[in-house]
Order: structure tokens, then C-alpha cells, then sequence
């Protein structure tokens, strides 16, 4: 079954290629949505996909890329929004 999870991200996460690095993921988990950075130093995603498939990412955001240091995630489910491709915003 198709979700839609707003994820915000916390900790080091700008300036360290999450976003790339998180659109790669996405692309790979056949997810659509987008990812963009916040004023207050977060990372904001809203995703689409199988809810598998969804779960594997969040797994995932817990560490992000290499460089990334993650301190905290707030997760979220939300109405689908049917996004045709994941972006980086």
C-alpha cells in the first residue's frame, strides 16, 4: 500500500551531501517526493511509495551518507500528494 511520511531530520546534516545522497536513496527505493533544507539547520522530506519500501528508508535516514551526523528524526503520515519523481528542492 502507497504512504506519504513527512520526515525532518536533525543534527549535521546540511553541507554533507544528505540531500544528493537521499535523492539517490529514494531513486533507488522507487520513492517520489522531495527533500530541502531548513532555516534551523534541518533536512525536511516528504516521501511516496510502498510502505516497505518506506521503512527501508527511514532505516536509512537514521545515518544518512557518510559525512552526516544524525541526532533526531520526527516522522509523520500525511494524505497522498501523488509526486511523479523525488527532488531536490
Amino acid at each position: 500500500m502507497i504512504k506519504h511520511f513527512n520526515i525532518k531530520i536533525y543534527g549535521l546534516v546540511q553541507g554533507v551531501f544528505f540531500r544528493a545522497s537521499t535523492k539517490e536513496k529514494a531513486d533507488e527505493l522507487n520513492l517520489t517526493g522531495f527533500i530541502q533544507n531548513q532555516t534551523d539547520g534541518s533536512v525536511y522530506i516528504e516521501t511516496e511509495g510502498e510502505e516497505n519500501n518506506l521503512n527501508k528508508f527511514l532505516e536509512w535516514c537514521n545515518q544518512g551518507p557518510l559525512m552526516a551526523k544524525v541526532e533526531k528524526i520526527e516522522v509523520s503520515k500525511d494524505a497522498l500528494k501523488n509526486f511523479s519523481h523525488f527532488k531536490i528542492s
